[in-house]
């Protein structure tokens, strides 16, 4: 499907969607309050829908293009757009990436995490650490008259330390009023290739970081993709904004700064 052109946000848009960036992010903090082994990925889908409805909002995944559920669910070898399920029962030791996009107001804010279940084993929660990482380093090269190409670049070599496969068949994307716009946001790209950064430019970072290489399959679903190696994956995404002088994240969590994490995307 052709994703609608680039919008520079107004001011006022400018605001709606500092709004919805918070809106989703404390959705995404209250799902990852709930985890624990034995609870059903459907229970978290359902909270969801709770959550968003009770706040004025809606779930923007719910029907888009299909897509049955309100969240994204995706536990271990699963990369991106794992269906909630009421079979899908977190156990000890799982990692899952929750990805929520609600809508409020009419824009949407769009972010994921991947958390480990109980404490989780050592090369689990490496490849957490520096998915998150790989993300931050993405943002850190966000201001305007940059390279989009540069995102890219600066995540897909992080990985390549840790021999780990970035996922190229899914990307960033522009957001506003419309899920997924253009630009797209690749994951693996070189240094001073791209479109320049505009201030008014909001689009997300979400690297999709394979312990394995990084080919992946689709279910038959239609949407669920997993790795082809059966290897752990992870994903971190944010909601950013290309100001006059760098970047704003839209979707920090209640109580977060960029600044915390600012030695993510150096070291």
């Amino acid at each position: 499907m052709r994703k609608p052109p680039i919008t520079l946000l107004s001011a006022q848009e400018v605001a709606k969607m500092r709004r919805a960036g918070k809106f989703a992010a404390e959705l995404l903090h209250h799902l990852g309050g709930l985890l624990r082994p034995g609870l059903s990925t459907q229970a978290l889908d359902d909270e969801a829908d709770r959550f968003v409805r009770a706040r004025g909002g809606r779930n923007g995944p719910l029907g888009f293009n299909g897509y049955p559920k309100s969240i994204c669910t995706s536990i271990n070898n699963v990369v991106c757009h794992g269906i909630p399920n009421p079979q899908h029962i977190l156990k000890e030791g799982d990692i899952i990436g929750i990805d929520v996009s609600p809508k409020l107001d009419g824009y949407h804010g769009d972010t994921c995490k991947t958390f480990c279940i109980g404490e989780g084993s050592q090369q689990a929660k490496q490849l957490i650490e520096v998915t998150r990482a790989c993300m931050w380093r993405g943002i850190a090269q966000v201001a305007p008259g940059k390279r989009i190409g540069d995102i890219g670049a600066a995540i897909s070599e992080h990985a390549a330390t840790f021999s780990y496969g970035v996922v190229r068949d899914f990307c960033g994307h522009g957001v506003g009023r419309e899920l997924h716009t253009q630009p797209d946001i690749l994951h693996v790209a070189k240094w001073g290739t791209g479109m320049r950064m505009q201030p008014g430019m909001a689009f997300t970072i979400e690297p999709m970081i394979n312990m394995g290489n990084w080919r992946i399959d689709i279910l038959s679903d239609g949407w669920t993709a997993v790795t082809r190696d059966g290897r752990l994956s992870a994903q971190f995404e944010h909601t950013l904004l290309v100001t006059d002088t760098g970047v704003e994240v839209l979707t920090l969590a209640p109580g977060e700064s960029a600044a915390d994490y600012a030695s993510e995307s150096t070291s």
